[in-house]
């Protein structure tokens, strides 16, 4: 489009009575849909207008495209926030709240997303007897405790309710309500009256009465018998479930897995590959490379062809770099004394004795050598490489049987009828040593003992560990928040390694899903300084094997 013509002559200056021209105000030019009222005199002649102002004419040898587009663009609306999505469809149900819920997880009021929160006033008054104390359960007591005095800092109004997403959690959208009236409910005759479970009971009986078409009242509860009374009441009843990281166990991410036989074919033809310190890399890209994870262990074993096993390395947009092992099977590789037996052992000594790695997960059934790798490593880079200043153990004091009662002595000697596992392969390792002599084992021995430190999961909070090599032993009875605990106490150069079975849980309201170390190894999965493995094949005896199978 040509540019207008340049002005010929020198510009003027424009007389007062043309500003006064142009200040006054001028009719519209379009018309509009339907006749306006005739205006009062009084009427100002700046308005406040809902409809679009009118868009003056372009000056002469200006393009008026523009000012066109201008006019007929619809008026862009003010930014507003986007309302949140609500997950489920139809009135919000009102969930009525046990006291173990609230004790296991002080903050599960503000987990139930658009829904009616419900406490009655038997769950307070239990509340109140389980604050004293330095125990867990006293303490999620007291943070409960400071949450509702949050909430119901104003007055409140008990009909309407208070709002959740006070205090600033947003993801909370529903109420919270106390009980304030006697509700009046006829339980069976077989239930005592006076029992906390069957007022708890009664109150959902009562809501249920009043609320029966507008909306579902839902008791939940980690008690398994109150659930199972309220179901042969009629009554709807829940576990907690926002404190399970997966549904199920077998969901949990095991750190391996095996490429298909037509891998090479699908991935091979843009392949790159090269030798560096002694280890292969190859950059791969195909449709297998969104489903790899940085730290994760492939392999793949075609009959009649050289098997290939490799951790992911890098994994950058569509393309993904294989990092070959080291083959710690074989004597000259062994660490300690200790080679590895199978394919799952020799990922594991991959990821514990990479300095890069500083946070590993161990998981499997008893014999797989868990704490024997995990032990040999940790002696190796203490000892050997002088990477590490010491090795501290720790773990979960929860006893399979009865309890034997107070244990004597200061706390290393409190935690030694603990650490029999720990006593059992420091024999094993001091044995592998056949060049010495009895003697000679034995000063070995005593300096192994004294790189070793024993802890207690008691005095943990507040300490920071530095060039540390920790070992978390049984870390399946960990909590979620012992877990992080434990973790956060780690400084600049330390490696944490968490050792346990899954299927061996023994502390109460703890399961597969919801225990530590199933939110530890879910949680830091891809990140490029961790690792998990997932021990299947067990070593210790065939006797031991055959019962882990049949029993």
């Amino acid at each position: 489009m040509p540019l207008p013509k340049p002005p010929a002559s020198r510009a003027s200056f424009l007389p007062a009575a043309a500003y006064d021209t142009q200040a006054a105000p001028k009719p519209s030019r379009q018309p509009t849909k339907a006749a306006a009222p005739a205006a009062d005199e009084r009427t100002p002649a700046l308005e406040l207008r809902a409809d679009p102002a009118p868009v003056a004419a372009a000056p002469t040898g200006m393009p008026t495209k523009a000012a066109a587009k201008k006019s007929t663009a619809p008026a862009r609306p003010a930014a507003q926030s986007k309302p949140r999505k609500p997950r489920h469809t139809g009135p919000a149900k009102l969930f009525v709240l046990d006291t173990n819920v609230l004790m296991h997880d002080p903050m599960s009021i503000y987990r139930f997303d658009e829904h009616d929160i419900y406490l009655p006033m038997i769950t307070l008054e239990e509340l109140d007897g389980h604050k004293k104390g330095m125990s867990e359960v006293s303490r999620n007591v007291r943070q409960v405790s400071r949450e509702l005095d949050a909430l119901a800092g104003d007055s409140l109004d008990p009909a309407a309710g208070v709002p959740l997403a006070k205090t600033g959690h947003r993801e909370a959208g529903g109420k919270l309500f106390f009980q304030t009236t006697f509700l009046d409910a006829k339980l069976p005759a077989g239930l005592p009256q006076g029992k906390a479970d069957n007022q708890i009971l009664g109150v959902v009986q009562s809501l249920r009465e009043q609320h029966s078409k507008e909306r579902e009242v839902v008791l939940v509860s980690k008690d398994i018998n109150m659930r199972i009374k309220a179901r042969a009441m009629g009554l709807a009843a829940e576990d907690y479930f926002n404190d399970k990281t997966l549904e199920d166990g077998d969901l949990l991410y095991t750190g391996v897995m095996a490429l298909p036989a037509d891998f090479w074919e699908r991935h091979g033809k843009t392949m790159e590959s090269w030798n560096q310190g002694g280890h292969t890399f190859y950059r791969i890209s195909g449709p297998l490379v969104p489903v790899l994870m940085v730290n994760q262990f492939v392999f793949l074993e075609v009959p009649g062809e050289a098997p290939l096993y490799a951790r992911v390395n890098e994994i950058t947009g569509k393309t993904a770099v294989l990092k070959t092992l080291r083959d710690y099977t074989h004597a000259k590789n062994s660490i300690w004394g200790v080679t590895a037996r199978n394919r799952e052992q020799n990922f594991a000594l991959n990821l514990l004795m990479d300095p890069e790695c500083d946070f590993i997960t161990l998981t499997g059934t008893a014999g797989t050598g868990k704490t024997l790798m995990t032990l040999a490593a940790g002696l190796s880079q203490v000892m050997e490489d002088r990477r590490y200043t010491e090795i501290i153990v720790t773990r979960v004091t929860v006893p399979v049987g009865e309890d034997i009662g107070f244990l004597p002595g200061n706390e290393e000697e409190k935690m030694g009828p603990w650490m029999g596992a720990l006593d059992d392969n420091l024999e094993v390792l001091a044995k592998s040593d056949n060049s010495a002599g009895e003697w000679g084992r034995a000063a070995t021995n005593d300096l192994v003992r004294s790189k070793i430190k024993i802890k207690s999961l008691n005095f943990m909070r507040g300490r920071t560990f530095l060039n540390k090599f920790v070992i978390i032993d049984e870390a399946q009875n960990l909590t979620p928040k012992q877990m992080k605990t434990l973790i956060t106490r780690a400084g600049p150069g330390t490696k944490i390694v968490c050792l346990g079975n899954l299927a061996q849980i023994d502390t109460p309201y703890l399961t597969e899903g919801s225990s530590g170390l199933t939110f530890a190894v879910d949680r830091f999965k891809g990140w490029p300084h961790s690792g998990h493995i997932t021990l299947a094949r067990g070593e210790r005896s065939r006797l031991a094997d055959f019962a882990s199978e049949v029993l």
